[in-house]
């Protein structure tokens, strides 16, 4: 696998995400993740945005985080909020999402960034399982769905 920093708006980390959000559609019988995201939120020094590829070239795996501090939405100073980890069918069980999560967090605390934070939901047990097995642990609920039944928010300190 070749990891590799790419732009949140690439035409591969378009088409995967929108493979995730079909995904989410499926899972939780609505349109996808609606939070609002752009390229400049994951762009060095402030987030970065990684895409995994397998030995044939093809995209198999994204993830991202970016900065986030103390707002009206839950976040505190110095979180790293990690967004679109996703990897496709035939690559998950690979160990590659924590590969990704790994370089993540890495590049979050070079950045600064004392905490990590994501939100996820209650129909994707095996990114909770993920997540778990990686130090997070569930906090207080922050973010555009922080008011959702089904959100689930966890962290990890860098």
């Amino acid at each position: 696998m070749n990891i590799r920093r790419v732009a949140f708006d690439h035409p591969d980390a378009v088409k995967l995400n929108d493979q995730v959000q079909a995904e989410y559609a499926v899972r939780y019988g609505d349109e996808g993740d609606v939070t609002p995201l752009d390229a400049s939120m994951f762009a060095p020094p402030v987030g970065l945005y990684l895409m995994a590829y397998d030995a044939q070239g093809h995209p198999v795996a994204t993830g991202g985080w970016r900065t986030q501090d103390e707002n009206d939405e839950g976040y505190s100073d110095g979180d790293a909020e990690l967004k679109r980890m996703y990897v496709v069918e035939e690559a998950r069980g690979s160990g590659l999402a924590r590969r990704i999560l790994a370089a993540l967090e890495d590049d979050a605390r070079a950045a600064g960034r004392i905490r990590m934070v994501l939100e996820t939901g209650d129909k994707q047990p095996e990114a909770i399982a993920l997540y778990a097995s990686s130090g997070y642990e569930p906090c207080v609920k922050f973010g555009h769905y922080r008011f959702h039944k089904d959100s689930r928010c966890f962290a990890k300190l860098l």
